[in-house]
């Protein structure tokens, strides 16, 4: 399962096609690249308790070299859902990762002419709340659960959290557990993301980091 932690903690970095009903992508036609987003965007290091040094990507360069084998997935339409991909075409962006107590976390800062619909992905995460996923990585159980998401002016936000267990795991034993907060506005796209028990308040680091992206973009 090693493979697809780091899969799903990275996958902002990976072209979204989620649909507001099935059939019917809520992406747009393809576009010029955007503007670049400069590493300045990211959150400051000192901002995230306990962290590591950081393992940072460009965004274009995660999409060149990303894995991108299709799951075979049991319910049509999910496997953007499952991993967790939320970057329109045409999107330029940076990126972290880096382990804390209990887990991962990262930091997508995203400019695009595509953004997603964030209120259309979590229709779709509710309809795909429970699918197997069979693809390279091995076979597990993807339950997905919209949470509340902050409220932050004149942006739109998405929280949910993703449980992954092998099939036939028994209740006692806790599976991976990754949380993701994304907030969208105009051409922005930030997303904070966690996997493990890291006690992390992801909510908060999220405004901070939407805030905090501001100056570098020019917003």
């Amino acid at each position: 399962m090693a493979a697809r932690i780091r899969a799903l903690v990275v996958s902002a970095a990976a072209v979204a096609t989620i649909s507001g009903t099935p059939g019917e992508s809520i992406q747009a036609v393809a576009a010029p690249p955007s503007p670049a987003v400069p590493p300045a965007a990211l959150l400051p290091p000192e901002t995230v308790p306990h962290a590591s040094a950081r393992d940072g990507f460009d965004l274009a360069s995660a999409l060149s070299t990303s894995d991108r084998e299709e799951s075979r997935i049991n319910i049509g339409g999910c496997a953007d859902v499952v991993h967790g991909r939320l970057v329109g075409t045409g999107a330029t962006g940076q990126g972290f990762q880096s382990a804390v107590p209990g887990g991962q976390v990262s930091e997508l800062v995203a400019r695009m002419t595509n953004p997603p619909d964030l209120a259309a992905w979590a229709a779709q995460a509710g309809r795909c709340s429970k699918v197997t996923v069979d693809d390279a990585a091995g076979t597990a159980v993807s339950t997905v659960t919209v949470h509340p998401a902050p409220a932050v002016p004149g942006a739109k936000t998405l929280s949910y959290e993703q449980l992954l267990t092998l099939p036939g795991q028994p209740p006692e034993l806790p599976g991976l557990r990754l949380r993701t907060v994304a907030i969208a506005a105009d051409d922005v796209l930030v997303v904070l993301r966690d996997a493990g028990t890291t006690g992390l308040d992801l909510d908060a680091l999220a405004v901070a980091a939407w805030r905090h992206a501001a100056g570098p973009l020019g917003r």
